[in-house]
């Protein structure tokens, strides 16, 4: 009998075992990822439209609703930002196709995972009389050097038959400085991006042409290689609650949202009255055409050496 008692003992014991192991009960592997799993990413935007979406989704609950943590970094310029990311305080970036073309070529590994929405507008001053981009030859125009400002503003030029060199580009990298010397007619002209395009405008600048007329769409949402492998799940969490603040600002009333939007972003108090946002998105890859046009530009400047095809640049985790 205790022989008999002993191995029924031994088989009840191999099946709690059998169940413990099928449960996961004292295993080390790791877990399917869940909601309360996820890590925190870290996000830089700029004082312009496309990170509205992102502001909207924190203020909102969307990133709660998705077991996201974000933590949303602001920057006044590219270069600050650009900075952020490759010293590695960011796991990405509201960008554009510039700085991933020197991101990429400088040996810092990123990727493309979505466009955006953004708006860059040449803007003439109080003062200037010029009506086209043309008759602004010669003339101080304000823009942030080898950025997605500069890149439009040649495109704009070169629709108007001139060339980069046709006007006497002042650097200005930090967009509110910008802003205020063209206000102040310390400039004849300026390419900002929306909103500070809308409130120059607003408070009697002149609006000239951008790259909504031209159909230009060079901005884009970008992260490391790192974050796009160790935070896949996290990246694509982001993206659905991204998706719920389009829709939400697409269908609701900018009197309910537009103060927190100006205080959260930074903008200026007349932004509340010149914003004009555009009808916005959900979250969708960067056309190849965009992509390509700007990589050209760099290498025709030689400010890229490397080729890069569209597939090395642009990862697809919207449909993963």
């Amino acid at each position: 009998m205790r022989s008999r008692y002993q191995r029924l003992l031994l088989v009840l014991t191999g099946m709690l075992m059998a169940m413990c192991l099928i449960s996961g009960c004292g295993s080390t592997t790791s877990k399917p990822t869940t909601k309360g799993d996820l890590q925190e990413i870290t996000l830089g935007v700029m004082p312009d439209t496309d990170s509205i979406p992102f502001i909207i989704a924190e203020q909102q609950g969307y990133f709660e609703q998705e077991g996201l943590k974000v933590n949303i970094q602001h920057f006044k310029s590219a270069m600050d930002r650009d900075s952020a990311l490759q010293s590695g305080n960011l796991d990405g970036a509201v960008s554009d196709m510039l700085a991933v073309g020197f991101a990429r070529d400088g040996g810092f590994d990123v990727r493309v995972t979505s466009m955006t929405d953004g708006s860059y507008k040449l803007i003439a001053g109080k003062t200037t009389t010029a009506q086209t981009a043309a008759e602004l030859a010669g003339q101080d125009v304000a823009v942030s050097r080898n950025t997605i400002i500069e890149y439009v503003t040649d495109q704009i030029l070169a629709h108007d038959g001139l060339t980069g060199d046709s006007i006497n580009k002042v650097i200005i990298p930090k967009i509110p400085t910008r802003l205020e010397m063209l206000q102040n007619g310390k400039l004849a002209a300026a390419t900002l991006p929306e909103p500070m395009a809308s409130i120059a405008v607003h408070n009697g600048c002149r609006f000239i042409t951008g790259s909504d007329e031209l159909g230009i769409n060079p901005g884009v949402i970008m992260f490391t290689q790192t974050a796009t492998t160790d935070k896949k799940a996290e990246i694509q969490a982001l993206y659905r609650a991204y998706n719920k603040a389009v829709d939400y600002l697409n269908t609701t009333e900018r009197s309910q949202y537009i103060d927190a939007v100006i205080e959260a972003s930074g903008f200026p108090a007349e932004a509340k009255e010149a914003l004009r946002l555009p009808q916005y998105s959900r979250a969708i890859l960067p056309k190849e055409s965009d992509v390509n046009d700007c990589l050209n530009w760099l290498t025709q400047k030689g400010l890229i050496h490397g080729q890069y095809s569209y597939g090395d640049i642009v990862l697809d985790l919207l449909t993963q």
